[in-house]
């Protein structure tokens, strides 16, 4: 998957922001669900990151731990993930 190089208004300055585009995909639709625009979404996930955390990261595991957290129950662990040469 290519990455994308996007420029987002935080605060009032601009910052590029490099992720795949399903990332950028799903931010949208986490933004839309929340009724944020983009920019705010990304605003928010800045300042409450870890410090030491680059901003893309921290949009990665934003986007990672909205998508546990509307998995369905069960499928939220490790134990949901199976090494596929146990089967």
């Amino acid at each position: 998957m290519t990455i994308v190089k996007r420029s987002v208004s935080i605060s009032g300055h601009s910052t590029s922001i490099s992720i795949e585009e399903r990332f950028w995909q799903c931010l949208r639709e986490i933004a839309a669900r929340q009724g944020l625009p983009l920019a705010r979404l990304v605003a928010r996930i800045d300042a409450e990151r870890d410090p030491d955390a680059n901003l893309s990261s921290a949009i990665r595991l934003h986007v990672l731990e909205d998508a546990l957290a509307r998995a369905p129950v069960g499928a939220q662990g490790t134990d949901a993930i199976k090494n596929p040469r146990d089967s």
